[in-house]
């Protein structure tokens, strides 16, 4: 059964950061692309970055571009997202899914979202 669970969210500060997590089970991801996506009360879910399956190619949302950094571990079947000199507009809960293959712009192509994790910025 194909399963993604984040983890890492948390309070910090205005220029902190912080390191998600985003363990993948029931599938490999040799095969699949994984997404970050965050959503604050009262907005639209919005892309945040995303690797795809075979040669790491990468992409950003530019609001996080020079911030955030994707990553994976294979052996360890997760995804990281490194999220660094945080502001209080990045602070909503922030999921990750799954599309075959490539990256795509196109949040219905994405599935088996997760629970999600708070992240939440403030002095």
């Amino acid at each position: 059964q194909v399963h993604l669970v984040e983890s890492g969210g948390d309070l910090v500060q205005p220029g902190g950061s912080l390191r998600l997590s985003c363990a993948a089970s029931g599938f490999s991801l040799d095969y699949y692309a994984i997404g970050w996506f965050r959503q604050a009360p009262g907005k639209e879910r919005e892309g945040v970055s995303c690797i795809r399956s075979h040669g790491g190619n990468t992409d950003y949302a530019d609001s996080v571009k020079g911030r955030f950094t994707i990553s994976k571990d294979n052996a360890k079947n997760t995804v990281y997202l490194q999220m660094n000199n945080l502001k209080p507009e990045d602070s909503a809960r922030y999921y990750c899914a799954l599309t075959p293959g490539h990256c795509s712009s196109d949040q219905s192509l994405f599935g088996s979202w997760g629970q999600g994790t708070q992240v939440t910025v403030s002095s």
